[in-house]
């Protein structure tokens, strides 16, 4: 679809085709009306004022008969300036129609492309997040849909416009005088040349000034998100720098597009000045000879500056055309990614079952292997705990277990209830499989809104034991305006502790048949720690709970502890057990015992 379809302007265009079709011959009409005005002004001095031939079409000369002839019109020559008033008045409503129709049709097509990229992005592979930039996709979501918003509404109707009035202007002057016509468009070929030569330019010129703009935008959102960490580390002067750098970047690359647009206009306006003084001299050497009429010349000089503006406009024209092909193909490369696929056989079965890891070998891109031969098993309803360094592959478990990302044929699999992972419809698994985060996202809404976000009518019963569970309620209360109180924007309001409870509550009351808790508990007291796993081990006591930490009083209580190391398990068993083997997990319990039971040491110097 978007290959054959969305991805070609004309397509675009034709969703709109009637906008288009209306606001076009509105745009003729008016065009018409314009060459009106010339034309009464010629035809007023050969023939009304002088007394020479007319030039109007038959019936326009059967109609100033029936008025009263050309004597009429010399004694009443208002009549000329009510004509050239009402093409005036007509033109302008032409036009305004013409703006009204592209103006519907390309708020249309802006809205269409920012929801279809929207969409896309939505529903692309947590992959291609990973890499990808924010404030780049921001950048083709608004600028990019903004240039193809404003071409394809404006841009497309000038080019018409354009060629129309040309058209128009050089069969009525071939018509009059076909040598004197040559001669006053010598340099429209060296006026195409410049304009052609340009559009290559600012083409080249644009995707680079675009590309700034998308890393300026980037580096920006990059700094809001993280102002804490800027403010916290003092690195206030380092991230100044850095858009500072960014912002020159685009300065610089937007101050070469438009010394390109100075050269061009003022060349383009240089080389129509000069055909403009060709034409008047060789117009007046022409009437000296009797081979033009003065009204002629007054119909000549007017229609020939009206074919060379429109050349010149050419030029700004393909300058637009240039910056859309650009902005459509930064669109293009959103509406082309894979999608996540939508299996039509995808299985929703029951996730009551056992998870079993069957000799799983996973790496990231053909990258370095972060899982390596990993064959294990999740007990159904009962509570399995991990422990592992950073790096061992522990969150990559969990994107496997959300198929976020999937196990490559012959490289094992994951499966659940002796279904293999793979056949289970991705947004089914997700809606199952509840997961929280050590670093958790909150949206700029109320407490409520946060907690309820996945379960939109979710009452108050279910919000009350979710939070109550999470060991947010206390702190919910006593907030300004209890479960209506505001949080900023990612949650800043909150404490870290807080917004881990919050993020508890909210995949708690989703009734999830498997609970993933990520380190979610790393930013909670010990005391909190220990009533949350104790609400969790009565609440959950039929769902199946992994829980990944690097705390031994948080893994204790668990059913089952797997112990990994460089991608694969190297201990398994209860707490008990672990403890009294050799290994990574004696180990830490050693030091974190040791820890919590020595006093601290006091400050050196006091």
């Amino acid at each position: 679809m978007y290959k054959n379809k969305l991805l070609k302007m004309r397509h675009l265009i034709w969703m709109n085709g009637w906008y288009f079709l209306g606001a076009t011959m509105a745009l003729l009409l008016a065009i018409l009306m314009d060459f009106v005005t010339p034309i009464l002004l010629g035809e007023t001095v050969d023939r009304f004022l002088l007394g020479g031939e007319s030039t109007l079409p038959a019936w326009a000369n059967a109609f100033v008969d029936r008025i009263g002839g050309p004597e009429w019109v010399r004694r009443n020559l208002w009549s000329v300036g009510l004509c050239i008033v009402l093409a005036s008045l007509l033109s302008g409503a032409f036009y305004f129609i013409k703006s009204r129709l592209s103006s519907v049709a390309c708020e249309s097509i802006g809205v269409y492309l920012r929801d279809q990229l929207y969409t896309r992005i939505q529903k692309l592979p947590y992959h291609y997040h990973v890499k990808s930039e924010a404030g780049d996709l921001i950048q083709r979501c608004t600028s990019d849909v903004e240039t193809m918003r404003t071409f394809l509404g404006d841009e497309i109707l000038e080019i018409i416009s354009s060629l129309f009035t040309i058209f128009v202007a050089l069969v009525y002057l071939l018509q009059e005088n076909v040598s004197l016509t040559l001669w006053c468009l010598c340099l429209t070929p060296a006026l195409f040349l410049f304009a052609w030569l340009f559009f290559n330019w600012v083409s080249k010129s644009f995707a680079a000034a675009d590309e700034a703009d998308g890393l300026m935008n980037a580096v920006l959102q990059e700094n809001l998100t993280g102002v804490r960490v800027v403010r916290a580390f003092g690195r206030q002067k380092f991230e100044v720098d850095k858009f500072d750098r960014a912002s020159k970047d685009l300065r610089n690359k937007s101050f070469n597009m438009s010394k390109l647009l100075a050269v061009y206009w003022s060349g383009s306006e240089l080389i129509g000045r000069v055909q403009i003084l060709i034409t008047l001299i060789l117009c007046v050497i022409y009437v000296v000879r009797g081979e033009l009429t003065l009204g002629g010349m007054i119909v000549f000089t007017t229609y020939i500056n009206t074919v060379l503006w429109p050349i010149r406009q050419m030029g700004g024209i393909l300058s637009d055309a240039g910056k859309s092909s650009v902005a459509m193909n930064r669109i293009r490369e959103i509406l082309t990614q894979p999608i996540e696929p939508e299996e039509k056989d995808a299985l929703t079965p029951p996730l009551d079952g056992d998870i079993v890891f069957d000799h799983v070998t996973f790496g990231y891109d053909g990258g370095r292997i972060v899982m390596n031969d990993m064959n294990f098993t999740i007990p159904a309803g009962k509570t399995t705990a991990i422990l592992g360094a950073t790096g061992c592959g522990k969150s990559s478990l969990v994107h496997l277990l959300q198929r976020l990302y999937d196990v490559e044929k012959g490289k094992g699999t994951v499966s659940i209830g002796g279904v293999d992972i793979r056949s289970i419809d991705r947004k089914y698994l997700r809606t199952r499989v509840g997961l929280v985060l050590q670093e958790n996202f909150l949206y700029s809404r109320t407490l409520k809104e946060n907690i309820a976000i996945a379960v939109p009518d979710a009452t108050d019963e279910m919000i009350d034991r979710a939070v109550t569970d999470a060991c947010a309620k206390d702190f919910i209360l006593k907030s300004d305006k209890g479960f209506d109180t505001v949080v900023g924007e990612r949650g800043v309001t909150l404490s870290g502790g807080q917004k881990q409870r919050i993020a508890i509550a909210r995949t708690l009351i989703k009734d999830s048949d498997i609970l993933i808790f990520d380190d979610s508990l790393s930013a909670v007291d010990t005391e909190t720690d220990a009533a949350i796993r104790k609400a969790l081990k009565e609440r959950s006591k039929n769902v199946t709970t992994l829980i990944i930490s690097h705390r031994v009083t948080t893994l204790s209580q668990a059913d089952h502890i797997l112990v990994m190391e460089d991608g694969r398990i190297t201990q398994q068993g209860s707490h008990d057990e672990l403890v009294k083997q050799p290994g990574l997990y004696s180990r830490i319990f050693n030091i974190q015992s040791s820890q919590e039971s020595s006093p601290p040491a006091p400050p050196q110097g006091c």
